[in-house]
């Protein structure tokens, strides 16, 4: 009499199925940490443990997919799985007002027109004037705009698609993938300078947010700002990159500033 097949499991099975189960309880602290953080930026109603639970989905995508000859550390490839599944949920949602997202856009056309007749960098109230709106409103509209920015480096295309430029570039696992290491670095190059051109206080809040990840919260006691105004302006500095890129990133190489 032996096991029966359907009762019988490898030893190496097993041992893959308990190594898969210690890695996903390894990095589930880092899924909570990307979902709270995703969290603190969406509308009260949206549930923090659905996040963390399609997090988990991206977590187990990364594992299993994970190539360690990449010479990349499971953390981090991880990291941008967990994100991306939880982005990709939310989207699916579609739970912005529509009237905000055309806000989102009017103000990147609004930057982009000020700028061309400026010829730098455009102020806030240069913005609202662009906008025939006054300041006060300008600046309510980026708080309801806040909902939506999810994204740093998400863009509105030319043929109306939105794209995340940290996407932009495909994995290095991919075929070709040495060439596509050079049009990162030639997209990070184009954000830096972005980044540069932007107003001092902007720039700062978009380094410590998404550099230094530090939470909005803390960032207001750095630069010694209400937490409301922090997120204005780092809504504001989003769009200026948003503006930039889908003007820069989307042309011919050879075209690109």
């Amino acid at each position: 009499m032996g096991t029966t097949p359907a009762e019988y499991r490898p030893v190496s099975d097993e041992a893959a199925i308990l190594r898969r189960e210690a890695l996903v309880m390894q990095h589930l602290p880092q899924v909570r940490l990307i979902a709270r953080r995703i969290h603190d930026r969406l509308p009260s109603y949206i549930s923090l443990d659905d996040l963390v639970s399609t997090g988990v989905i991206g977590l187990l995508a990364a594992i299993d997919n994970f190539d360690e000859s990449l010479n990349v550390q499971l953390k981090t490839y991880a990291e941008r799985r967990i994100r991306g599944a939880i982005m990709d949920s939310l989207r699916d949602l579609d739970w912005a007002p529509r009237e905000t997202r055309k806000r989102s856009k009017v103000i990147e056309a609004a930057i982009h027109k000020a700028k061309q007749r400026l010829g730098r960098e455009p102020a806030e109230e240069e913005i609202a004037a662009e906008l025939g709106i006054d300041p006060a409103e300008y600046q309510r509209w980026l708080t309801d705009i806040q909902a939506i920015d999810l994204q740093a480096l998400e863009y509105a295309g030319s043929d109306g698609s939105r794209a995340d430029l940290l996407r932009v570039i495909p994995d290095t696992n991919e075929d070709n993938w040495p060439s596509r290491l050079v049009e990162r670095a030639e997209l990070e190059r184009i954000l830096a300078l972005a980044i540069e051109r932007m107003p001092k206080l902007e720039r700062t809040i978009l380094n410590l947010y998404y550099f230094d990840e530090l939470s909005l919260a803390e960032i207001s006691k750095i630069v010694k700002l209400h937490l409301s105004r922090v997120a204005q302006l780092r809504v504001q500095g989003v769009l200026r990159l948003r503006s930039h890129m889908q003007r820069v990133w989307s042309g011919p190489p050879g075209r690109r500033q």
